[in-house]
């Protein structure tokens, strides 16, 4: 995306009246792909495209995805509709080449205490003051989450927006189980905006919508939904991903909840 968009768009690591939502595929598989989507998201005049490039996957022969192939694809889509684009970093390696193709880095929850990494981050986006989505680990308190992001801060980028992502616990029913309280807990602790990621938690797609909406009315400052152009052909987590037509009908009842309380989705 241009410099010029850019500058004109607020700093995410601040709390307004937006709601933003981060939407795209789980992970980035072709060209096509990614286009059929980010035309999707530019059309409801959203701002953000997000996308798996780095893939961690528990199983080691599972699709791990494109590399810097889909950091080229997302830039392309990216700057063809007006996007900014985020995905996640795996490997400090990788941290500077990442931070040279997206707009956003995000911190994935099994990396959620890997402090060299989150150094790392800190410091390749501490001039350009990317935002980074920092995801909460799957059995990580809110009182080590908030600790563990000062490594990121203190090394010069305060825009961090943090990432209720749900937690593993004996429920079995969904995937993990979303602290749908960390919201108001996290606002009531720290100034740093909280986003939502509700298709992790739900496992499946018919679950989205419910969590969606729980969100936006608990104040969840953005919302991470994964989308595909044909989600029983992806080539990782299919089920819990919406079609293009489902997030629109999603996108257009979660304006007008998000207006209820004075607030707007973008």
């Amino acid at each position: 995306m241009s410099e010029q968009i850019a500058s004109k768009l607020p700093d995410y690591g601040t709390i307004t009246d937006e709601i933003t939502i981060f939407a795209g595929p789980c992970s980035v598989e072709s060209e096509e792909q990614f286009d059929e989507v980010a035309a999707c998201i530019a059309g409801l005049g959203l701002r953000w495209i997000r996308g798996g490039a780095f893939k961690p996957r528990t199983n080691p022969h599972s699709f791990q995805g494109l590399g810097e192939d889909a950091l080229k694809i997302m830039k392309g889509a990216g700057d063809k509709y007006g996007l900014m684009t985020l995905t996640e970093v795996m490997d400090s390696a990788h941290c500077a080449m990442v931070h040279s193709y997206v707009d956003g880095l995000q911190v994935g929850a099994r990396n959620f205490q890997n402090f060299s990494l989150l150094k790392n981050i800190g410091q390749v986006t501490k001039d350009s003051h990317k935002m980074v989505l920092f995801k909460r680990g799957f059995a990580g308190t809110i009182s080590e989450w908030l600790s563990a992001t000062d490594y990121i801060t203190m090394e010069g980028n305060d825009n961090v927006v943090l990432c209720e992502r749900g937690l593993r616990t004996f429920e079995t029913a969904t995937r993990f189980t979303l602290d749908i309280s960390a919201v108001p807990v996290v606002h009531k602790q720290s100034l740093y905006p909280v986003c939502v990621d509700v298709s992790h938690p739900a496992g499946v797609r018919d679950l989205v919508p419910a969590l969606a909406r729980a969100a936006v009315a608990v104040g969840a400052d953005s919302l991470m939904i994964e989308v595909h152009p044909n989600p029983p052909a992806a080539l990782s987590d299919g089920p819990q991903q919406l079609t293009p037509a489902q997030f629109e009908d999603l996108v257009a009842e979660l304006r007008e909840i998000a207006a209820v309380f004075g607030k707007k989705i973008v």
